[in-house]
């Protein structure tokens, strides 16, 4: 088995210890830390699917309900990248501003029709 143990800094200035291990004894270093980092942005991606486009909460009552919800998940993770190539904001923040737009046109039609 191979170790590696990078030292990581946060943006803070703190720094963590991260412990990688391989069954594979050809990998060095550079190789197993740069494999992390492509898988990395794999769960990433995964955790913000999940997260932001509703994917865990899937209705499972017919056949047919799981593969629509998987499909508008998807759409909406594809919709959430292009914002994010326009803006300069994460997945979470971009969700967060939507949903933050979408309780004010809601309450500005609650007090249009109580008018």
């Amino acid at each position: 088995m191979v170790l590696a143990k990078p030292v990581l800094t946060n943006k803070d200035g703190s720094t963590g210890v991260l412990y990688l291990a391989s069954s594979d004894l050809l990998l060095d270093y550079g190789r197993i830390t740069a494999i992390y980092q492509k898988r990395w942005t794999v769960e990433v991606c995964h955790q913000s699917i999940q997260s932001n486009t509703g994917l865990a909460r899937s209705p499972t009552h017919t056949v047919r309900t799981p593969s629509n919800h998987l499909f508008a998940s998807i759409y909406a993770f594809f919709k959430l990248e292009w914002l994010k190539l326009k803006h300069p904001m994460n997945h979470f923040a971009l969700r967060s501003k939507l949903y933050l737009k979408a309780l004010q046109a809601s309450f500005a039609e609650l007090q249009r029709l109580a008018a």
